[in-house]
């Protein structure tokens, strides 16, 4: 129905509203043309599989080149036929461009009224995602569908399935449930390495199948996982009660887990109440109004430079062009960071290591020395993951659980601590850096922030020690009201 729409829609603005009985005529055979191309080409490249309210980037990559392929081919066909008669030469450019626009649009506004109608359901928990609630899982049966739709539907979004490992080489690539067969149980060890990479922690993996079905070398790789990492190993049957308790599965870790997160949970609630009433503030909500018209006003003014930065990552890193991170952020939880790659595969064509130094190449480097690799999160900050303005998103492992003040926010783009250090101050630091604006954040303040990031692009990163001082008077004054822990 999109399609079609944009279609009409083209012709309409082509004609400048003012639609002839014999334009009509001669545009129905191509608009036919148009929508028998489509079907074939939207299966192939399985949009008609994908899900609106869990779209992302590479669903509208594969949309506007799906719009491209439908436009060409109905020009081809409509040729052939008819010589496109009647038919202008800027039709077609119209109607890709629309036709792209509608399929991404409401895909986008779909995503959208999803998460505001999850996030209206209730008052979402602040919790840090903990390594437990990241799941790697073995096997490929009905288990692994039944566990896949348990956690979703009992998870309450604090499980993370990382992926699926099944014993049969052929299934990888494949989706269960949205879940991504990454590899083989043989190779699990290479998996986590990679997934750790990407900001993706497991600290679980569940074997949904038999011990008998996995191959020797499976079963030593698992067996080396559990004892030389804190990754442990379960098995669901036996959470199902089908069989004795394996050695994996200590009395002792999980009372440790628990402890630990009767912890945090107390750290946690202390902080937010400090920040309630600062939270409560209009501009939040102002802010957050800011943060779409303007993502989605620079997404469009930038566009031609965001391809011409795709393609040169392309030809000289390769595909994908994309690299993709997990990381804590609003309430703690997970969403998907996006930058442009930087830096060439680990691994030469020989299977040998290479050094981060030498897989950064100089357009990587200039990319990030510009920033121009974090111009795919324009999209995050459209999607409302992110803002414009915020503490800058941590990786799971940097995130201290004692002082969570900066997650009751967005994260940002760029923020406040950036702008006074960056990645030349501490941790520590930066952590209070970052409390103090979640506790003074304003639009005045945010308007100081933008402005001073572009002299720190220009000349770097500078240390301001007054403004660290600062807010580490502000953070004790927390303290001695007893609402930050150290």
């Amino acid at each position: 129905m999109v399609v079609g729409l944009a279609s009409i829609a083209a012709l309409a603005l082509r004609e400048n509203f003012a639609l002839a009985d014999g334009r009509w005529g001669a545009f129905v055979p191509y608009l036919l043309f148009t929508l028998a191309i489509s079907g074939p080409i939207l299966i192939v490249l399985e949009l008609d599989r994908s899900v609106w309210r869990f779209s992302g980037l590479a669903d509208y990559g594969r949309v506007a080149f799906a719009s491209v392929l439908i436009v060409i081919g109905a020009v081809a066909t409509g040729f052939v036929v008819n010589r496109l008669d009647g038919v202008a030469r800027s039709l077609p450019v119209l109607q890709a461009v629309l036709m792209a626009a509608g399929l991404i649009g409401t895909r986008v506004l779909t995503r959208v009224a999803y998460e505001r109608r999850r996030r209206a359901g209730g008052h979402t928990p602040l919790a840090l995602p903990r390594a437990d609630d990241t799941v790697l899982l073995v096997g490929w049966s009905s288990l692994v569908e039944l566990y896949v739709r348990s956690a979703a539907e009992f998870g309450s979004g604090q499980i993370h399935i990382a992926g699926i490992l099944s014993p049969h080489e052929r299934h990888v690539g494949r989706l269960v449930q949205a879940i991504r067969v990454l590899g083989t149980p043989e190779d699990a060890d290479k998996i986590l390495t990679d997934l750790d990479v990407h900001g993706v922690h497991v600290g679980r993996i569940l074997i949904a199948t038999s011990l008998d079905r996995l191959s020797d070398e499976a079963q030593r790789v698992l067996r080396e996982i559990e004892s030389t990492t804190d990754v442990r190993l379960e098995f669901f049957a036996e959470r199902l009660g089908l069989t004795g308790s394996s050695e994996a599965l200590s009395a002792q870790r999980q009372e440790s887990s628990s402890n630990a997160k009767t912890d945090v949970a107390s750290a946690l609630a202390v902080e937010e109440a400090e920040f309630t009433q600062a939270l409560r503030r209009p501009y939040w909500r102002l802010k957050r109004m800011i943060d779409v018209a303007v993502a989605l006003t620079l997404i469009l003014v930038l566009s031609p430079l965001i391809l011409l930065v795709a393609l040169f990552v392309a030809l000289d890193v390769g595909l994908p062009v994309l690299f993709v991170q997990q990381r804590p952020g609003l309430r703690g939880a997970r969403f998907n960071l996006y930058k442009f790659r930087t830096m060439s595969p680990p691994h030469d064509r020989a299977g040998l290591r290479v050094s981060d130094e030498a897989r950064i190449s100089w357009v990587g480097a200039f990319l990030r020395r510009t920033r121009l690799d974090e111009l795919p999160q324009l999209f995050n900050i459209l999607f409302g993951d992110m803002s414009f303005v915020g503490p800058r998103p941590l990786v799971a492992r940097e995130q201290s659980r004692d002082v969570v003040a900066r997650l009751l926010v967005r994260p940002g783009l760029t923020g406040w601590a950036q702008v006074h250090g960056g990645r030349t101050v501490s941790v520590a630091d930066k952590t209070a850096l970052d409390i103090w604006y979640v506790r003074h954040a304003s639009l005045m303040l945010d308007l100081r922030v933008v402005f001073a990031t572009v002299p720190m692009v220009l000349f770097g990163e500078r240390v301001d020690g007054d403004v660290v001082r600062l807010a580490w008077r502000d953070l004790h004054g927390l303290e001695g009201r007893g609402q930050v822990r150290e």
